[in-house]
């Protein structure tokens, strides 16, 4: 079975980005085949080098876990509009398109928005 996660809240102040990505490392562990697509403020979650105090989840490590065995792709007209280039994305995450999230969409068994 796969599963399309889209988020659209920023890494840090509300908790939607955090809970998207703990759901995709669960279903992950049961041998799903998981898209994570991040959209609007989410793209900053992929950035390379956050810094976060101790004991708080960082969205960095958190995305980079979910492309060890599935795939992030990042909104490409969003990166544009937050000035964030692909050289300040974590390995693994990719940027893309809507064209992209429409036929990962057609393809998924169920989609998730969060």
């Amino acid at each position: 079975m796969s599963s399309l996660i889209i988020i659209n809240d920023p890494p840090y102040g509300t908790e939607r980005l955090y809970n998207g990505l703990r759901l995709a490392h669960a279903l992950i562990k049961r041998e799903e085949n998981v898209t994570v697509f991040l959209m609007g403020d989410a793209v900053a979650g992929a950035r390379q080098g956050q810094k976060t105090p101790d004991g708080y989840y960082n969205a960095e490590r958190m995305v980079r876990r979910v492309t060890t065995k599935g795939r992030v792709l990042l909104c490409g007209t969003c990166m544009d509009a937050r000035g964030m280039t692909e050289d300040e994305v974590i390995k693994g995450a990719e940027r893309s398109t809507m064209d992209a999230l429409a036929e990962v969409t057609v393809q998924a068994d169920r989609v998730l928005v969060f």
